[in-house]
């Protein structure tokens, strides 16, 4: 009797144990995507900056946060790999999809032989939405780039190498978003497209 009421002690113990240990809660991992499945050039032009931060930074309104109260300096080499690979089918968006996309269809614009004019405003109203879609796409590109340069400067300062070639780069980078950035607010509320 005595060993029972010992057991069943003990195994009560263990099992409040277990239900009353705290949880350390990890923070959301980057998730690899598909262009298609993280591209922000669908829709109206104009909230790009905060589309893009959802994508690759987090603290937005969007409730994707894939770096929210993370040290930068701790993301592992897999994030960072998946990171720059996203920002690179972005880039290869924009220089294999969006650029031969807006060539065709404002080549089409330019040539008017055969064409009705309401099948050249629509082909004008593609060509100009896709400008519009490859700005936003540009400003998920550049923000992508610019949070691995700060993931690689976290980690450079967090080992105590010099980041001065890192910071440049970061500079580069981030004054071409900012301008990519002012182009899509000049835009908002136009029509955007993607190319997939």
């Amino acid at each position: 009797m005595v060993q029972v009421t010992f057991v069943v002690t003990l195994v009560s113990f263990c099992f409040g144990l277990v239900h009353s240990a705290p949880v350390a809660l990890k923070p959301r991992a980057f998730e690899l995507l598909d262009y298609a499945d993280f591209q922000i050039s669908d829709g109206v032009a104009g909230k790009a900056a905060a589309e893009a931060n959802a994508v690759f930074v987090g603290k937005s309104h969007v409730p994707i946060h894939p770096f929210d109260n993370v040290d930068l300096a701790t993301v592992d080499s897999q994030t960072l790999d998946d990171m720059q690979t996203m920002r690179e089918a972005a880039e290869s968006a924009e220089t294999d999809d969006f650029d031969p996309a807006i060539a065709a269809a404002s080549g089409a614009a330019g040539d008017h032989t055969g064409h009705s004019f309401e099948q050249l405003t629509e082909v004008v109203i593609l060509a100009d939405a896709l400008q519009v879609g490859k700005i936003k796409n540009k400003v998920l590109k550049l923000t992508g780039e610019v949070q691995v340069l700060n993931i690689k400067i976290a980690q450079a300062q967090a080992s105590g190498d010099d980041t001065s070639d890192l910071e440049d780069s970061l500079a580069e980078e981030q004054t071409k978003l900012n301008t990519n950035i002012a182009t899509d607010v000049k835009n908002a509320g136009q029509t955007s497209q993607s190319v997939v």
